[in-house]
């Protein structure tokens, strides 16, 4: 190696600093190096004006280790979805980059056409990443990330990287650390590679991405906590953020002894739109024979906790998912839809589906699957152990990928495994094609096997199993699996405005927000409230103990805008907001007359007894248990069929202000005589907003109306500055 002298570290090779090497001091955009160096960052910060980076790393053989000032590329006040550029950029054959710490750019390291590059011990923390709109209380559908294209660069100019490597061979990755950035490492037809030893964790997209990559080598690494779209016990939709993700025919790569925990997924592979047929149509149907991500080894991993699945992998032939933790997931284990030859050896495979949606919930669930074999696992105290089946689907059966690949539920194999306290072990549903099932240990499980339709069950000549780990190509030191096992458990995604919070540094969680009582929860290591030291701005009341604090209106304001500043060690955490002091007039009562068909009826039965109760905020969070149970009424109302109506009147300072609602179902909104909220409908949990703007201060009047056919019932009203 030019340039390097090597030395031996706890029996490793490592690179170390040649001092005879020139020092290349970079104060400016567009600084090319062509040759080995050390590099001296002169310059705070240096935007990339003509986004193509601002160092320049061109030529074959070259070395070059960063001294220890970091390269920057915004100011420390900016916000970080406005981060622009590529701080370095590289192309050639055999470069070496080391000890790089690189923030505030879209792309902190771009490679392209690098074969053979090595990149270690660099940060590239603090990159670009979106602003969620996902709140605690409610989804928003505009964070769901769209992985299905790469093949223009999507994901880099949409999403940005801390690292993105395309189109090289054997390149090296590892001891990269990556923090508030929303995505850590891109691979984009890079093949024949080695990550290993990163830490790419708590980022609102992805550790690592793969579009297109085969035959690499993915070992050692933390992945943890890659998520967005989640809210612990109110909605887990994870919007396609994943530990590990891998799109568009990657195969033949191997996984191994990673964590990858509290993702969206934990590992979601999925062949891809051209694989399927759905874009880039080719003449030849036989080019979509056994097309996806296919042979990809899977051992030895955690892909615990995710919000959606474990282990997604679809679309694909002859994958191996082998001694891997797959613990307490909130969909599925491991989903794999229209996988076929794929062997789930081994695992252990506990707690998942407790917030399935409907029949997909589990351990593993495969709908359209063929010839996979599911033997010597434990499973234990899964919603459903096993889940298999076949439906019409008619869009994707149509596909030029299910016209040539065998699209039946047909030839799987389930043996050999240890079923332990599932609610269900194995579930098939309308398989039409046979399922092998041999001998399975049962032990206090609800239901052992649940078949329902067309279901050919075959118990003769089953095969014994045995398991014998294939070889396994991992490289590194580190061992990261359990080394987060404090955080177990997915009640610890915490979500933040920009991504998961990490659990490293204080911050102040608004944990509960009513529209006239607001709760905060102070975390982190060693963080306690002191309330002699809050500073408070504004006409509230504040009640805390160590590490919770409440805030609630102290006077007899409709609105009451507060701040509070909470000292912490090293600054303060500054939050704000508006507390909504009204007084509501509520009448609940059950009904028989549909309001859709006649809301003058509907509303005659409110006349006849309803229950009506005063309230400072409009914030009936019914839930399945109807009007008595939810609310505590000594009356006896129906669960469902029920109706509310409820009047209030506000004073509201000069300005512009939004009326916010959730509701489930119907609802319809007056302000001052005139409806500006209309959805009068049966609908799941849903927002509506509207804004106006008064000229002087004055009282508005609100009238609200909502009705419930059945199930799950809610209704909130808050009142908020637009800004």
């Amino acid at each position: 190696m030019t340039g390097v002298l090597l030395a031996a570290i706890s029996g490793l090779l490592i690179a170390a600093p040649n001092p005879a090497d020139p020092v290349v001091v970079v104060d400016r955009d567009n600084v090319q190096i062509t040759e080995s160096c050390r590099v001296r960052i002169a310059g705070d910060p240096i935007a990339d004006v003509d986004d193509n980076g601002v160092i320049h790393i061109a030529g074959d053989g070259i070395d070059v280790e960063f001294l220890e000032t970091p390269l920057r590329g915004a100011a420390p006040d900016q916000a970080p979805d406005t981060y622009t550029g590529k701080g370095v950029h590289i192309h050639g054959s055999d470069i070496t980059v080391t000890g790089l710490r690189v923030s505030g750019y879209k792309v902190g390291i771009h490679a392209e056409q690098a074969d053979g590059l090595i990149l270690s011990h660099c940060d590239v923390s603090d990159n670009f990443r979106q602003r969620l709109k996902s709140t605690p209380q409610r989804e928003d559908g505009a964070d769901w990330l769209w992985p299905h294209a790469n093949d223009n660069n999507e994901w880099m100019t949409n999403y940005g990287a801390g690292v993105y490597v395309e189109e090289s061979e054997k390149v090296e990755i590892h001891d990269i650390l990556a923090r508030d950035v929303q995505n850590g490492i891109i691979l984009d037809a890079v093949n024949g590679s080695s990550i290993y030893d990163n830490d790419c964790s708590f980022l609102s997209g992805w550790g690592l991405a793969m579009w297109r990559s085969s035959r690499n080598a993915v070992s050692r690494n933390a992945f943890d906590f890659c998520v967005r779209g989640y809210s612990h016990g109110v909605y887990n939709r994870g919007q396609d953020s994943a530990g590990i993700l891998m799109f568009e025919q990657c195969s033949s790569n191997s996984i191994n002894h990673n964590s990858v925990t509290h993702g969206g997924d934990g590992l979601f592979a999925f062949a891809g739109r051209e694989a399927l047929g759905e874009v880039d149509p080719k003449d030849d149907p036989e080019w979509y024979k056994y097309r996806g991500c296919n042979r990809n080894a899977l051992m030895n991993n955690d892909f615990s906790y995710a919000v959606a699945h474990g282990v997604e992998m679809t679309f694909s032939f002859g994958n191996r998912i082998l001694s891997n933790r797959i613990v307490g997931n909130a969909i599925c284990g491991i989903w794999g839809g229209y996988s076929q030859s794929m062997q789930v050896m081994a695992n252990r495979i506990e707690d998942n589906g407790g917030a399935g949606y409907g029949l997909e919930r589990g351990g593993v669930n495969i709908e359209h699957g063929y010839a996979n074999h599911i033997y010597l696992n434990i499973f234990k105290n899964n919603k459903c152990g096993i889940h298999l089946w076949w439906d019409q689907d008619e869009g994707l059966m149509k596909t030029p990928w299910a016209l040539i690949n065998e699209p039946n539920c047909d030839k799987n194999l389930i043996t050999e495994n240890t079923f332990e306290g599932d609610e269900l072990a194995v579930h098939l549903r309308e398989t039409r094609g046979v399922t092998r099932i041999g001998p399975n240990s049962m032990r206090n499980v609800g239901t052992e096997i649940q078949a329902e339709g067309s279901c050919p069950i075959d118990r003769d000549d089953i095969p014994a199993m045995s398991f014998q780990p294939p070889y396994d190509p991992s490289a590194g030191r580190k061992w990261p699996k359990g080394a987060r096992r404090h955080l177990r458990g997915r009640e610890h995604i915490i979500m933040t405005e920009w991504g998961p919070y990490d659990w490293e540094s204080p911050y102040l969680q608004l944990s509960e927000r009513r529209p006239s009582e607001h709760s905060y929860r102070l975390l982190g290591p060693e963080a306690k409230l002191d309330g002699e030291r809050i500073e408070v701005e504004g006409r509230i009341n504040v009640e805390c103990d160590e590490d919770r604090l409440v805030v609630r209106p102290a006077g007899e304001e409709s609105i009451v805008p507060y701040t509070i500043r909470v000292p912490v060690e090293g600054g303060e955490l500054v939050r704000s907001g508006t507390l909504v002091n009204a007084r509501w007039v509520v009448q609940v009562f059950g009904w028989q007359t549909d309001p859709r068909e006649n809301v003058e009826a509907w509303r005659a039965e409110a006349g006849d007894d309803p229950y009506t109760l005063h309230a400072s905020a409009l914030d009936l969070r019914y839930g399945s248990g109807g009007l008595s149970e939810a609310m505590n009424l000594p009356a006896v109302l129906p669960r469902d069929r029920f109706g509310t109506i409820a009047t209030a009147g506000l004073k509201l300072p000069a300005g512009k202000w939004r009326l916010r609602t959730n509701s489930d179902d119907g609802i319809r909104v007056w302000l001052d005589g005139d409806v500006v909220i209309d959805d009068w409908t049966w609908h799941p949990p849903k927002e509506h907003t509207h804004e106006f703007t008064l000229e002087e201060a004055r009282e508005i009047s609100l009238r609200v109306e909502h009705f419930e056919l059945d199930g799950y019932a809610i209704l909130t009203l808050d009142i908020e500055a637009a800004e």
